[in-house]
């Protein structure tokens, strides 16, 4: 019997790196890269120490995680990109500020939390401007979907934050009912719908694509909930409430 093929929220795009990318890719890697791999990460291992860790997922370009990754050395950062160029480009910025505190992997983010990261490994998330998909017929695809959200959940330690952005109105209405559906997660908007721009996050191209088309912006934040059959110590972790690791 055929297994069914999982759809991806992505399609791979040949032939868009440049030969600084390329050159990156070849000599910065083996610093900065983790490659695939049928064992589980140990993070710990790969940072080469015990500290906060925030998770970016598909990080374009790289302008996140690149500045927060410069801006707070004690927090490690691990940015998941299928698409080369864009790693290629964090890999250059990550030279550029000699940047400790950072590693890549270039695969898909669902492959590789499902079946490479330890639940509760991350004190944040970020998931900004995913491709919205917006004709009805690719929706399919979008990448903020319940069983995507409850692995994210997963990989959250207790009082995490999972954050997102999108400048499609019809995809925010989406993540939030989505988001809001997940029993591990609680909204941290006191009307359960959206919060302030983040002042961490630096505007990306797509975001700034977004406002010359006129669009507006929509921000989601959730915190990790207790579980009840695997509670954390508070003393030990804290209320992190809107403390966030970035």
């Amino acid at each position: 019997m055929q297994t069914q093929r999982r759809i991806r929220s992505f399609v791979l795009r040949a032939g868009r790196t440049t030969p600084a990318q390329e050159r990156a890719l070849g000599e910065l890697w083996p610093i900065y890269g983790i490659d695939s791999t049928e064992q589980t990460l140990d993070l710990a291992a790969v940072f080469g120490r015990t500290a906060p860790r925030c998770l970016e997922i598909g990080f374009g370009a790289g302008e996140v995680i690149g500045s927060l990754a410069e801006n707070h050395p004690h927090i490690d950062y691990l940015g998941i990109e299928v698409h080369r160029s864009g790693v290629g480009r964090l890999l250059l910025r990550a030279q550029q500020g000699n940047l400790k505190n950072l590693r890549i992997i270039c695969s898909d983010a669902v492959d590789v939390l499902r079946d490479h990261i330890p639940d509760q490994s991350f004190d944040e998330v970020l998931v900004f401007f995913p491709d919205p998909w917006h004709k009805k017929r690719h929706h399919k695809r979008r990448l903020i979907e319940p069983k995507f959200v409850s692995l994210i959940a997963a990989k959250l330690r207790t009082g995490g934050i999972f954050r997102l952005a999108t400048d499609w109105q019809a995809y925010a209405e989406q993540m939030l009912a989505v988001c809001n559906a997940n029993p591990a997660l609680r909204s941290l908007s006191e009307d359960q719908t959206y919060v302030p721009r983040p002042e961490f996050r630096p505007p990306t191209r797509f975001e700034r694509r977004g406002e010359r088309l006129g669009h507006g912006v929509w921000d989601l934040a959730y915190s990790r909930k207790k579980a009840a059959a695997n509670a954390v110590d508070d003393e030990l972790h804290g209320e992190r409430g809107e403390n966030n690791a970035g």
